[in-house]
């Protein structure tokens, strides 16, 4: 059956990059096919240049309320972060597929800023999800969140893409 599902992506500040903000738009309007498709980038905390610790922490945890203010009740989130669990396209289908079949409407994918998600937004996400061990640039890590997310529908739905 069809899986009309919403997808937030909530991804800290704004793409620099013209040629990332075009890959994420494209990606964006192809997810369109298969789910509702929401973008927010919520602004991240300006640190200085070598930030201590807990200047960082506490800019973490302003982020995370920024982050928070996008996610509705209910919905599933997902945290983008180096020790979450890899998983293959047709895995990240899968349990796409799994949370619709679950009656899930909402699904976030919450990108924290340089310095990642605080450990509490964390923790209180459903999911915790690694892209990969390789270290990306944000903006890259951002566009190849958004295939991904469409190349999973695109197998839920049968559609040549994938292929």
């Amino acid at each position: 059956q069809e899986i009309i599902m919403n997808v937030n992506f909530i991804a800290m500040g704004k793409l620099k990059e013209s040629y990332f903000r075009e890959a994420c738009a494209e990606y964006s309007k192809r997810l369109g096919a298969f789910a509702r498709v929401s973008c927010a980038e919520p602004a991240p905390v300006d640190l200085p240049q070598n930030p201590s610790a807990a200047q960082i922490s506490q800019a973490l945890e302003l982020e995370a309320s920024r982050i928070r203010e996008h996610i509705k009740p209910a919905s599933y989130t997902v945290a983008l972060c180096v020790e979450g669990k890899e998983l293959s396209s047709e895995a990240l289908a899968d349990k796409l597929a799994e949370l619709g079949n679950r009656g899930i409407s909402t699904v976030n994918f919450a990108v924290g800023s340089s310095f990642g998600l605080s450990e509490e937004l964390k923790r209180s996400a459903n999911f915790r999800m690694s892209m990969s061990t390789m270290t990306f640039p944000h903006s890259l890590a951002r566009v190849m969140l958004y295939e991904q997310v469409y190349r999973a529908f695109s197998i839920i739905n049968n559609s040549k893409y994938h292929k």
